[in-house]
């Protein structure tokens, strides 16, 4: 299992389009299980509704935790997305 935390600096925080960016990612390192954390409350990163149902706004922290095939790969993906797009 790979667990990293960052700091959302984009204005809007996770709003539609990254949402849906990021979603993708996700599911793209399918079986890989990637969830996305705010405040004790936690989504699968695979699913818009559940990803925008956080309401992370700028300057939460997320903390993303994922698991199973490609987990190394996947964490390396979505901490590059989140630094270069959130």
């Amino acid at each position: 299992m790979k667990e990293f935390s960052c700091v959302i600096t984009d204005a809007d925080g996770i709003h539609a389009r990254p949402a849906g960016k990021l979603v993708s990612l996700a599911k793209s390192f399918a079986p890989a299980d990637v969830m996305i954390c705010k405040d004790g409350r936690c989504g699968r990163a695979s699913r818009i509704f559940e990803v925008m149902g956080l309401g992370v706004k700028k300057g939460d922290l997320v903390t993303f935790t994922v698991e199973g095939e490609n987990e190394e790969d996947a964490a390396d993906a979505i901490r590059k997305f989140m630094a270069e797009n959130l």
